[in-house]
């Protein structure tokens, strides 16, 4: 809902400048006398101001009274003006508040929206508002209440307090929200009054979005002051924080441009003229899934949802508005917290200051003190709350600068929440389709979300936060769909309807394209389909080597409806079902009953082929809020997995129950265990499972487990006397080992799972299976990645399980090969010094068989979670 432009409501003649008042009763006839000359107001509208000053607090803080008249009243005003007085020595407004400016206000509809703003803005330059209060210029009055930016006098510039210190920017990204929100939590840790001015503009050090409103870029000089009992503590403390993240803000942007220089050795679509690294037509985020498409952005909002207003005339309960927000906030807070620590767990205290970043909002008190003014104009609350954060947040987007757009989005995100505890009727709701040939922008989707894209109209996934191994970037390449992930606040720039590439390979956005840039494009993405074509009219074959070698092959699906989809494409059978897909995404545990449908379903849809379906892993990036999982500092070192199975067997237990009925009732399947790390875990599980079993007097089914921790892999041998089968889950194998957060997008380029030790420890678990005549399989993401595919063969890995749509290039890949081949070009990976000393291998002649498949050391690859 717009507002009316603020524009000439302030004229000379309503600006009275040192007016000698002999009570607040005076000031409001004096007001009011000028709003009735001026052809604004009735007679009879100084009474109404009084009732409302009865009614209501008007006083806005800091020296400004913003008298009004009743809603009820409104018949009382002509036209939309307001009216100054300047009250050099002051009135007592109510008790001990002092007004020095009185802006009285007749407004018929919203017009005075913007004074509002405007006045709020104006409280946070203390400096400013001074000059105000004793300036000879009334024009200057003017100028500030009808939104123009005026720069302070010639020669004057905003004023330091008198402890100080100079700095200059060297942050590369300039002042963004996560080092802003670190310099106010410094600042609000001193009773101090701490300012930061740049050149003629200063802003509160306490109040990050008065930080952010500076727009710092790298290179610009600052000064901060301090003023009380412990500003030389405080200026000393924040020297070291400020300089302190200078280390952090620069290795980030290093890391940055390293991860460009690894997407461009990779391979895949390279742009024909290069870009350069200021380039703001590329967005740069996280690679999620792979592909390049061409497309039209398309921003993945809630339906609109119209925020109904109160009758006018309807006596607002202020104290109770106070009240339901006070704590519609306090829970919004709690709610930030815990997603702040779910984020640093899952990936990373980067991204987990983006929520911190959304509660520091929520500390801005001119949006509370907006909210207040619309309340006390006779507004209802969740009206009153949602008009505050759109003011706030609309001038944010359209300036320009893409740090405050970005907190354009956090503030309208953060402020849906409070809306949604306000009134549970205004939550968010369901997306409106979007138009065909989509490059859908979101803040971040959930599995549900991107489950119901409709292919046929997206053609790419960009969001602001998520994690580059989340569900939706599994989802995402089942979907076939090319997807970015964590582009941050540049996407709150982008525009509907513009036209852009993504390469999902690279983990880039690229805004604008030339037609140039079109035309590669489309013939990168025409011969892509050409080979994708010549290797489906095979897919159907084995992939057995050119020695005749055979290596499995099989899908990772969740439901029985993918099943046709990944049969088409070659699949031999299922090397993973995630059954947690069963428990996420609903707000209680599913049955046995449901679960004993699902994995029927599946069996059905798969018919004699082999089925591999693991128990439930649940804990690490996977949390479901109506399980009650204890907070852990570091979950990914906690109860998950097997260890939370043993710990919970009202998961375990109704679970086994489902799978061996439905083996009783005929399906082919086996069950492997998620995070197993010692013998006495496995064998825990399968005396559960046996005694389940003889219970349903079910047939035996194999029982195998997960290699995802070194552990695991240097016990291999010791371990397959108690399992089946053994499945190499190189997601987690490879964060465990190189102790990277695989969901950091920060390190993300550097959990590369063809790293020498990596590959070390699934050669250690093929010779230790081997050893006591168990097979080898493996389901993460380098599986479905041809080369990748080809070193793990090499190494003997027996079954490879990957996303349908990768099932044709791998295979195409194993029958153009010999084996022994493979096995010598696995032996040189494993003497290489990191893991792009491996991917340089994938020119080896070894992988150059007679079809010359196109293998292009693709960066790393996400499937099993």
């Amino acid at each position: 809902m717009s507002h009316a432009s603020t524009s000439g409501l302030v004229s000379g003649e309503l600006v009275r400048l040192n007016v000698q008042v002999a009570d607040k009763a005076d000031a409001l006839r004096q007001a009011a006398a000028l709003l009735t000359a001026a052809g604004c107001t009735r007679a009879g509208f100084e009474a109404s101001m009084t009732r409302r000053e009865a009614a209501s607090e008007t006083y806005l803080g800091k020296g400004i009274a913003i008298p009004h008249g009743m809603v009820d009243e409104r018949d009382l005003i002509l036209n939309d003006g307001i009216a100054v007085l300047q009250i050099r020595e002051g009135v007592v407004w109510n008790g001990a508040q002092i007004a020095h400016l009185v802006v009285a206000i007749a407004a018929r509809s919203d017009a005075h929206i913007g004074i509002l703003r405007r006045l709020t803005r104006l409280m946070q330059d203390e400096a400013r508002l001074a000059r105000l209060a004793r300036t000879d210029d009334p024009a200057e009055i003017i100028a500030a209440l009808n939104g123009e930016e005026v720069s302070a006098p010639a020669g004057e510039l905003a004023t330091d307090f008198a402890q100080s210190f100079d700095w200059v920017i060297d942050y590369p990204s300039g002042l963004h929200a996560r080092p802003a929100t670190e310099w106010a939590e410094t600042a609000r840790r001193f009773v101090s009054r701490i300012r930061v001015r740049h050149a003629a503009e200063a802003a509160d050090g306490r109040n990050m979005l008065s930080l952010l409103q500076l727009g710092l870029r790298a290179g610009d000089a600052v000064t901060f002051s301090a003023e009380g009992a412990d500003a030389a503590d405080a200026l000393s403390t924040l020297r070291v924080v400020v300089t302190g993240l200078s280390a952090r803000e620069k290795a980030q942007a290093a890391q940055a441009e390293a991860k460009r220089a690894a997407t461009a050795a990779a391979g895949g679509w390279v742009p024909p003229v290069a870009t350069a690294q200021d380039d703001q037509r590329v967005i740069e985020g996280v690679s999620a899934a792979p592909g390049l498409a061409i497309g039209h952005l398309h921003r993945l909002e809630a339906a609109a949802c119209d925020i109904p207003d109160v009758a006018p005339g309807t006596r607002i309960d202020l104290a109770g508005a106070a009240d339901l927000l006070h704590e519609a906030l306090a829970r919004a807070r709690e709610q930030l917290r815990a997603l702040t620590d779910d984020t640093a767990r899952r990936l990373g205290e980067v991204d987990a200051g983006i929520f911190r970043a959304q509660s520091e909002l929520l500390t801005d008190p001119g949006l509370v003190t907006r909210v207040s003014q619309y309340l006390v104009s006779g507004h209802g609350l969740a009206w009153s709350w949602n008009r505050a954060v759109e003011d706030t947040a609309e001038p944010m987007r359209r300036s320009g600068n893409v740090v405050l757009a970005g907190r354009a989005a956090d503030l309208r995100d953060v402020g849906q929440r409070v809306l949604a505890l306000i009134d549970p009727v205004l939550a968010r709701g369901t997306p409106a389709e979007p138009p065909p040939g989509t490059i859908l922008i979101a803040d971040d989707l959930t599995p549900t979300d991107t489950a119901g894209l409709d292919p046929e109209r997206v053609r790419g996934i960009v969001t602001v936060q998520g994690g580059p191994t989340s569900h939706s970037a599994i989802l995402a390449r089942t979907l076939g769909l090319p997807a970015v992930v964590g582009a941050g606040a540049a996407l709150a720039r982008l525009n509907d309807g513009a036209q852009a590439i993504i390469d999902g390979t690279g983990g880039r956005l690229y805004l604008d394209p030339t037609a140039e840039e079109l035309a590669s494009a489309e013939a990168w993405i025409a011969g892509e389909a050409a080979q994708r074509t010549r290797d489906a009219a095979l897919r159907a074959l084995p992939a057995t080597t050119t020695d005749g070698q055979r290596v499995e092959i099989g899908a990772n699906i969740n439901l029985a409806d993918q099943a046709p989809f990944a049969l088409a494409q070659g699949a031999e059978g299922v090397g993973l079902m995630r059954t947690e897909f069963l428990f996420l995404e609903r707000a209680a545990s599913p049955t046995e009953e449901d679960q004993y449908v699902a994995y029927r379903a599946m069996a059905e849809a798969m018919g004699d082929r082999p089925l591999v379906i693991r128990a439930l892993d649940i804990g690490g990036d996977k949390q479901v809020s109506y399980l009650d999982l204890p907070s852990e500092e570091n979950p990914f070192l906690g109860v998950r997995g097997a260890r939370l199975l043993l710990r919970r067997p009202e998961l375990l237990v109704p679970q086994l129950r489902a799978l061996y009925r439905a083996a009783r009732d005929g399906a082919r399947i086996s069950v492997m265990f998620p995070m197993i790390t010692s013998e006495s875990e496995l064998i825990a599980l399968r005396e559960t499972a046996e005694r389940i079993r003889v219970e349903l007097d079910a047939p035996q089914i194999p029982l195998g487990i997960m290699i995802e921790v070194p552990s695991a892999a240097l016990m291999a041998d010791r371990l397959a006397r108690h399992a089946d089968f053994l499945s190499i889950g190189t997601n987690d194998l490879t964060q465990y080992t190189l102790a990277i957060d695989r969901q950091n997008p920060v390190l993300a380029a550097e959990a590369d799972s063809l790293h020498p030790a990596v590959l070390a420890l699934i050669a250690a678990t093929v010779r230790g299976a081997h050893e006591q005549g168990r097979w080898v399989g493996v389901c993460g993401g380098i599986a479905g990645d041809p080369f990748g595919a080809a070193l793990l063969a090499g190494l003997g890995v027996d079954e490879l399980s990957m996303t349908p749509r990768d099932i044709p290039a791998v295979k195409a890949q194993l029958r153009d090969v010999a084996m022994t081949g493979l096995q010598a070009l696995a032996a040189r990976a494993l003497t290489m010094p990191d893991a792009n000393a491996v991917r340089a291998l994938a020119s080896d002649p070894a992988l150059q068989g007679p079809a010359a498949v196109a293998v292009a050391p693709a960066l790393p690859q996400v499937e099993e979670a």
